[in-house]
């Protein structure tokens, strides 16, 4: 069967041939597990590509490469598929999937690992916690590792040890000219600088390489719900906590509605109220003097902070964000003065569905300490991230939900600088790629992307677009 696509028709022989030099597959259309193969976590996205190619190694990804530079197709590549502005698929083009490629090698004496890309944050604390070691990695646990590094990384050890791409040593890349690359602070060092922070843009990460710190086996962490009654009550006294908190202890603030689970009363399940998450990554005994304010800032609904297994935290809010609903995401750095805690709560009194939220990253510790110049993450003076999500489980009126979204953005972000955080960004704009990266940033990037993809053929991402396309 011939397949059309917006660039012409590839024919049977032709992807009988891409198959042939594969050890994975190629899935088409037709094929009865096409629909499975084309399907990603955020079902806002729903596309048809031409083709799947689920590649076994890094030789597979070559070759997918190869092919679609060949045929001019256009490019999408999917590590855990979470993608929520839906760069992990596309309509009439190529998805290079590496779900397969799971391996890792840790070497805990060096307190390092190798990991394939298409490993999840949930494979890669398997394989870490083994030895009692991690590294800073996603707040669900089935999100891939590969596209959650290279567009920052926030998650629970940020304060301790920095982003995930703060901890990334060394990757291994497929470039757009069909090279496989390793880039690190000697090899392609410029490269190395773009993929930490930079996105996609630049080639298919194929290994990524991590350092590891002590965490766990237990920490102290969990949920304290507040009422919405005593949300500006709570909010601000996080704010003044935050400002002297041990670098140990990273929090969020999740202003959203209440589920139906067991542990809250029946009488608030579908209201809104404030949950403040959080983890000590230190000694969970130690850890009890600096957790205990965050239960004096109201009056709780309910207390679950407490010693569990660091695997427990990482995959706490999974049951919340499975696969399928209508997602998008989009940020804004700022300080957390009266007035933007002011538009936060507007927002959060306005959500559109009982799955929209909004969140408060703390910031600071070993984040802020990395020099701005030193990664393509350049936005480090800010105490607080803040995550606006527009959810829905199906399509109806999402259109709508999403321009709640983008005007609580802009009313939080005028208390800021304007900047955005890639990974937290549901459209691709060209505005919006400024936000994330700006000034002297882009224009390096830019360089990078001159040098690794001057056709932009990675270009589904926050596009970093080369010289020759602009």
């Amino acid at each position: 069967m011939s397949i059309d696509t917006a660039r012409g028709i590839l024919g049977d022989a032709t992807v009988a041939e891409l198959q042939a030099g594969l050890r994975g597959t190629v899935v088409r259309p037709g094929d009865p597990d096409y629909d499975q193969a084309r399907a990603v976590w955020n079902g806002a996205h729903d596309k048809h590509p031409a083709l799947v190619v689920r590649c076994a190694g890094t030789a597979d990804v070559l070759r997918a490469v190869e092919f679609a530079r060949s045929q001019d197709l256009l490019v999408a590549v999917r590590g855990g598929a979470h993608s929520i502005a839906g760069f992990s698929t596309c309509d009439d083009g190529i998805v290079i999937d590496l779900s397969a490629m799971k391996g890792a090698v840790v070497r805990p004496r060096q307190r390092q690992v190798v990991a394939q890309a298409g490993m999840t944050w949930g494979d890669l604390d398997h394989e870490t916690q083994a030895f009692g070691l991690a590294t800073t990695g996603g707040l669900v646990s089935s999100t891939g590792i590969s596209g959650f590094t290279l567009g920052g990384g926030v998650g629970w050890l940020l304060r301790r040890h920095g982003l995930a791409s703060d901890n990334l040593t060394a990757a291994e890349v497929v470039t757009a000219d069909g090279r496989v690359v390793r880039a690190d602070p000697e090899e392609h060092s410029e490269l190395f600088w773009a993929l930490r922070g930079g996105g996609g843009n630049f080639g298919v990460v194929t290994s990524l390489e991590y350092q590891l710190h002590p965490v766990g086996p237990q920490v102290l962490a969990g949920l304290i719900v507040y009422p919405l009654a005593q949300a500006r009550q709570v909010i601000t006294g996080w704010r003044e906590l935050i400002a002297d908190a041990p670098d140990e202890l990273t929090t969020l603030i999740n202003l959203t509605t209440a589920p139906p689970l067991p542990f809250l009363p029946p009488e608030v399940h579908g209201t809104r109220i404030v949950v403040l998450a959080g983890m000590y990554a230190g000694d969970p005994a130690s850890g009890e003097t600096a957790v205990a304010p965050l239960r004096t800032l109201g009056t709780p609904i309910a207390d679950l902070m407490g010693p569990m297994p660091y695997t427990g935290m990482q995959s706490l809010l999974d049951p919340l964000w499975t696969p399928g609903a209508h997602n998008y995401f989009t940020s804004a750095f700022i300080e957390p003065t009266d007035a933007a805690l002011d538009a936060v709560l507007q927002g959060h009194t306005t959500t559109p569905t009982p799955f929209s939220e909004l969140h408060m990253h703390q910031l600071g510790g070993a984040f802020a300490r990395v020099p701005a110049e030193a990664t393509a993450f350049s936005q480090r003076d800010p105490s607080v991230l803040v995550n606006v999500i527009a959810r829905s489980p199906a399509a109806a009126d999402f259109d709508a939900h999403v321009a709640w979204a983008r005007q609580t953005r802009d009313e939080i972000a005028a208390h800021g600088q304007g900047t955005m955080y890639v990974n937290f960004t549901g459209d691709a704009s060209e505005d919006r790629v400024r936000a994330s990266y700006p000034g002297a940033v882009h224009e390096r990037l830019v360089r990078v992307k001159d040098a690794y993809d001057p056709t932009n053929l990675f270009r589904l991402n926050q596009n970093i677009r080369p010289s020759s396309k602009v």
